[in-house]
């Protein structure tokens, strides 16, 4: 199945082709016709399998053959981080550049003069953090009565970020008439009642990356106790010199100091992590994406608002506690048709963690011998 088959009309067609686009991923296959249809969705999927380019096609599409567009904010998409919100923006740029569609991206952290000036030019699809979208709606810059397709973006992060209590804010303002589209990783009861609320009959749509994961990225394991952790990481890098790397912490505080250590080693890195600001976060994903550094070394909540196609290597300096967060780290590497690769580093106490990894994704990790870095 192509793009073509889906029903993408043709502007649209260009600009994924653009991208070196042609087959549709599984999330994309499955969400793109009932959004085309204008049906609810309920989405079922994580980073890295498609679903931004699953819900914006449609979007872009619906509003480009609108023979009547009115004046106003036509498309809301909400979601918990600035990375993601970046992400999403990115994506329509990408997407609708050979429209006449116009977006905007707001999120707090950052002035909003820049943001309220291009609200004032009037935008069709508005990206937005809640925060800030509540701020300026208060402030009488936005107002969401035209709303006509709104997406509801990482549904469970937003529980994790403390963001119900302004979506619930939020969803009084939106027209009743309206098509939903509502995505998230995974279904705490919470966010089952929330999508059970505000969606219509909705499709139902469910992709798992775990099985094409295992079979696109090559995974190895190191077994090194934790003192030697920092030691291997910098033979590697120092060996290998590969141009993207991000790194997995388990903690902010661990982020900081592998931070530190590589940058004493001449290895230029940057951390990103909660406590950083806005501002050093984007600083740091701008430095990597456009390689002025090699090494990102991320918490997991961080990272998702990591969207690079190219990245070459993955490491789990810090085994998770979860399994599955495991399978959504390394599916950051692979992605659009390049090759990937993600090493692990177990110690002694991690192995209990590495077991119930290799549990969930049906396969033993090869193991390298140390002599080998």
């Amino acid at each position: 199945m192509t793009f073509k088959e889906l029903g993408i009309i043709e502007p649209i067609l260009k600009a994924l082709l653009d991208k070196g686009y042609d087959v549709p991923t599984p999330i994309q296959n499955q969400a793109i016709p009932p959004a085309l249809r204008k049906q609810d969705i309920l989405g079922l999927a994580q980073t890295g399998t498609g679903k931004t380019a699953a819900f914006v096609i449609p979007i872009i599409q619906h509003l480009h053959r609108d023979n009547n567009p009115c004046k106003g904010i036509r498309a809301l998409i909400l979601t918990p981080t600035r990375e993601l919100a970046i992400q999403i923006s990115d994506c329509i740029h990408d997407y609708a550049k050979y429209t006449a569609i116009r977006h905007t991206v707001i999120f707090g952290g950052v002035k909003q003069q820049a943001q309220t000036d291009a609200l004032r030019r009037n935008v069709d699809i508005l990206v937005a953090t809640p925060g800030r979208l509540l701020d300026l709606m208060k402030q009488g810059y936005i107002k969401l009565d035209t709303i006509q397709h709104f997406v509801l973006d990482e549904a469970d992060r937003m529980l994790d970020m403390g963001f119900i209590h302004d979506i619930n804010r939020i969803l009084p303002k939106l027209p009743k008439e309206k098509q939903t589209l509502f995505f998230s990783a995974t279904m705490p009861a919470a966010i089952a009642t929330l999508s059970s609320s505000i969606l219509h009959h909705p499709v139902r749509v469910e992709v798992s990356p775990t099985s094409s994961v295992v079979d696109t990225i090559k995974q190895n394991v190191y077994f090194v106790e934790k003192e030697g952790k920092k030691n291997l990481l910098i033979q590697l890098l120092k060996k290998q010199r590969p141009q993207s790397v991000l790194v997995f912490s388990r903690t902010k505080y661990g982020a900081d100091k592998i931070a530190r250590i590589l940058c004493k080693a001449g290895i230029g890195s940057q951390a990103i992590h909660g406590n950083k600001s806005q501002n050093a976060r984007q600083t740091a994903l701008t430095d990597f994406k456009s390689n002025k550094i090699s090494v990102l070394i991320a918490t997991d909540i961080a990272a998702r608002g990591i969207d690079i196609d190219q990245l070459e290597l993955v490491i789990n300096y810090d085994i998770p506690n979860v399994p599955e967060t495991y399978v959504h780290r390394i599916g950051r590497t692979g992605r659009a048709g390049n090759t990937g690769m993600a090493l692990t580093f177990c110690s002694q106490e991690e192995r209990p963690l590495l077991h119930d990894i290799q549990k969930l994704i049906g396969k033993t990790l090869p193991m390298l011998p140390l002599s080998a870095s």
